[in-house]
Formats: C-alpha cells, structure tokens, sequence
C-alpha cells in the first residue's frame, strides 16, 4: 500500500515543454536510415525524411530536438551541409565509426523535420574544431531577414523565409570531445563565441556545456570565472549537464537485482538536479540562466552484430521506467529544470524509435513519452508519496528503491498524474489524497506494463504498449492498482 497526497494549490512551478525535448546526433543509424532515407527511397518519405518515423514523431509531441550532436557537433562544419545534396562534400565522421558522412541532411532538412513534428530546433554549433565566424554565420544563415549573401543562400536552399531557429549551443560536452577545455577555458571560449550569437532582431536562447554528470567543481569553476572575470556576462540563457545512467546486464539480459540496480542509477538524476541548481544559484539566485540536462539515458552494449559505434541498444520496460522516474523528478524540480533532451531519437541509445529497413516501431520509451504528453505546460503541484522501498543485492551491498514514484500537474479542473510502480513481481495499491476541498468527479487512466524483459520487436511491434486502466476517480479520495512493472498515466477531473 501507498499513499498520495495532491494539494492542487500548492504550486510548484510551470513544466516547461521543453523538459520533454529529443536529441538527435549523426551517430550509427539515428540521421541516415532512422530519419532520413533520401526522396529516392522506396520507403515513403516526405522531401527524404521518413514518413512513418514523422507520424510516430508528432504523436510523441516533441517540443524541441537537439541537433546535430552529440560529439559529432565539435567536428562540423555547418556549410557542408546547405546547397545541392550532389555536391555537398563527403566527411569522415571521426566519433562514430569513421563512417562517411554524405551531409544529405544538413540545416534545411532538420529544419523541415522540426517543423514536420511540430518540435523547436535547437542547435548546437561547434566550437571544439570551429569558429567564432562559422556561428555567427550559421546563426545569420538561419534566421537574418534582410538581404545578405547568407540569406540570399538560405533562400535559394529553400527557406526565403527565416527560419527562426531560437535555441543555440555553444559547443557540446567540452572537457571532453568538443575539446578537453578546463572549466576556466571552455568560460572564455564560450563568452568570445556567445558575444556573436545575435539575436537579429528574434529572441535568441544560448546554451553552455556544462559538467559530465553531477560535477560541482566544472561548474562551480565555471560561474566563478564567469562571474568574477567577466562580471557576469549575460549572453548566457541555459546551462546544461549530461548524466547516462548506464546499464546493469545488458539491454534485455538482466537479473531482478539488476532490474532495481538501473532504475536506482535514473534516480540519481534527482540530486543532479538539485546540487547542480544549488551550486548555479550561487552566483545565478534569480535563476536567469536556467539548468538543462541536453542529454540523459540509459547506455547498454550495443547489441549483438551491430557496429560497436553505432550504439544501437533494444528497449525494454525497464527503459520506460527510467525514463519516467526521470521525467517524473523533472515535473517534481518544474522549478529548477527547463530543458532535458533524451539521448537519442531514433535506432541510438534509448531511443523513442527504432528501424529496420521499411519497418519501425515505437520503443517502450517512447509510449511513456506519449503517456506523459499532457503533463507539457502544466503547473506542477506537489504530491506527498509514502512508500515502501524495495531492497535488492547490489555485489556485497545492498541497495533500495521506491516502490512507489511519480509526479502532478494541474492544467484548469484537470489534474494529471503520472505513477510507478518499481516492483519487479507483485502489484501495488495506491489511494491518492486531494487536499483543499478538492474532490474528484471522474477521470480515465492507463497503464504501460509487462514483464520486466518485455520489449518491442519488428515481428511483434506492440507487445508493450499503453492499456486503458480501469479508475473509480470520486471524492476526496480514491484508489489505484499498479500492476508489477507498471507506468501509469491518470487524468482527473476536479470539482
């Protein structure tokens, strides 16, 4: 048993959408097979980008994709990718593979493929092997509405119109493969290229690299310089920070232990969040820059007869859980977190998406992200959770996790609510309180739930997918049944 007090009234703060935002990189299959196929292909395809993987997309309902990586960012050069696809030159893709890139899918089309799918792109420009010139022409190129050379390009490519791209990174993961920078240095290069990202009239959103994981000292040495030398420069919007939780087993081999092992490594983003936000609000307390996680996940081997750097990994119900605990604590910290990115969109890491030549199904991550869709703008109230925690063998040690996880938001006389249950093998009640004179006059539910190796695959696409869930939603209080395994996504009405 479980309880869960709601105070409609007791606010947190606004979800930002952009906490449900994707990541996609020139990485293995995520870009050419995943999401480009080229108008020659015989799969259907809309200017070359999948059809199949554009409707699965909007259904999603990404709010904003980050692109083009990822260490692949650090190493291109954004005029590779513009004018005739014929005669764009061939690169080696030095991160991944060392693979050629083609640069068919360069500016134009992730443009087209955000506004396919109703997502904001976001950018992220290179600064590790680029130049402050190379940004801020890219930025010009994208959203300039005059008549300069770069615009008169970006019309004859096919955009006459700006393209009004908002958000913009400053580099990508920089103490590591954007270019082993100490906090201090990456500070310096970031305010000299961050001095050239102009807004050109529209509203510009800059991005730094923050720390690998839950690194107080990058950041902290970050602020300092910035603030200390620079007196706080203020063409600085976001801050973000990367946090892979990793594996335990393999993608769909693990034991039960193994099983809690993963979902307590996700929760784990919860005092990144918190420690990061604090150690920012040292130097930052009014929170004009706000904290971004632009990539997060899980990160098994590879699967078996794939390239190795590539990063195709399966899904299973245990990826959906991580990645709603995770998305849970986000919608918790509404305060603190505006922008996460899940690493990646399609065919890499954990993917909402994978692919096999004309075939594609929705991952396990994926439905949960379409489960979790409305919580996007709502306000998020705080939901009081007394729970067991389940203990599992950890080697010698052990370790514990909830049973019970999950998060609230309010949007008018809805209020919508998003459960775990951690369990590997035993179902769970759970009776949800409403504080304030509130009182529920209905409401429907569903439940992401299955075995705990259970996964898509192309022969069966939709063994995991979201079930109706039977819900009596009257009065002040009442209950739930969590099944083992379980996701469970609850509107209500409110009296």
């Amino acid at each position: 048993m479980a309880q869960v007090t709601i105070d409609p009234q007791d606010e947190i703060g606004t979800i930002h959408p952009t906490i449900y935002g994707h990541f996609a990189e020139h990485l293995g299959r995520c870009i050419y097979d995943g999401i480009w196929v080229g108008e020659d292909s015989p799969i259907p395809n809309t200017d070359g980008l999948r059809n199949d993987v554009v409707e699965a997309l909007r259904k999603l309902k990404p709010p904003v994709i980050r692109w083009p990586g990822g260490c692949f960012a650090d190493d291109y050069h954004w005029q590779d990718g513009i004018g005739p696809r014929e005669t764009r030159p061939r690169r080696v893709n030095i991160h991944w593979g060392q693979v050629v890139e083609t640069n068919a899918f360069g500016t134009q089309e992730f443009v087209r493929l955000c506004r396919l799918v109703g997502a904001q792109p976001y950018i992220c420009g290179n600064v590790g092997s680029g130049t402050v010139r190379e940004l801020r022409e890219w930025v010009e190129y994208c959203n300039y509405d005059g008549d300069s050379t770069l615009a008169r390009q970006r019309a004859v490519d096919g955009s006459p119109e700006p393209m009004e791209v908002i958000y913009w990174g400053v580099g990508n993961e920089n103490w590591g493969c954007g270019g082993s920078f100490s906090p201090e240095d990456y500070c310096t290069e970031f305010r000299r290229y961050a001095t050239f990202v102009r807004n050109y009239g529209r509203r510009l959103y800059a991005i730094a690299c923050g720390p690998s994981g839950n690194d107080i000292e990058w950041t902290t040495r970050f602020f300092r310089k910035l603030y200390r030398d620079y007196r706080g420069f203020r063409n600085i919007h976001g801050y973000s920070a990367h946090y892979y939780c990793g594996t335990a087993g393999t993608a769909t081999e693990y034991t039960v232990d193994q099983w809690y092992e993963l979902i307590a490594k996700g929760l784990k983003m919860e005092r990144l969040v918190v420690q990061q936000r604090a150690a920012m609000d040292a130097y930052d307390p009014e929170r004009a820059i706000g904290l971004i996680v632009d990539e997060w996940g899980t990160w098994h081997p590879v699967e078996k007869g794939t390239h190795p750097r590539f990063l195709y990994q399966q899904n299973t119900i245990r990826d959906a859980l991580v990645a709603a605990t995770t998305l849970d604590i986000f919608n918790r910290h509404a305060d603190k977190v505006v922008m996460a990115n899940i690493a990646q969109t399609v065919n890499v890491l954990q993917a909402m998406i994978l692919t096999q030549d004309e075939k594609m199904l929705v991952t396990p991550t994926g439905c949960v992200y379409e489960m979790y869709a409305p919580h996007q703008g709502g306000t998020a109230v705080r939901a009081r959770i007394e729970t067991e925690a389940v203990t599992y063998a950890q080697g010698e040690d052990e370790g514990q996790v909830p049973l019970v996880a999950g998060s609230a938001s309010l949007k008018g006389k809805t209020l919508f609510v998003t459960l775990t249950n951690t369990h590997a093998k035993d179902e769970v009640a759970v009776t949800i309180h409403l504080l304030g004179g509130a009182a529920a006059v209905g409401g429907t539910a569903r439940v992401l739930t299955g075995e705990i190796h259970a996964h898509n695959t192309f022969g069966e696409p939709e063994h995991v997918c979201p079930e109706p869930l039977d819900i009596d939603a009257s009065g002040p209080s009442f209950k739930l049944m969590l099944p083992p395994a379980s996701v469970i996504a609850a509107e209500v009405a409110l009296s």
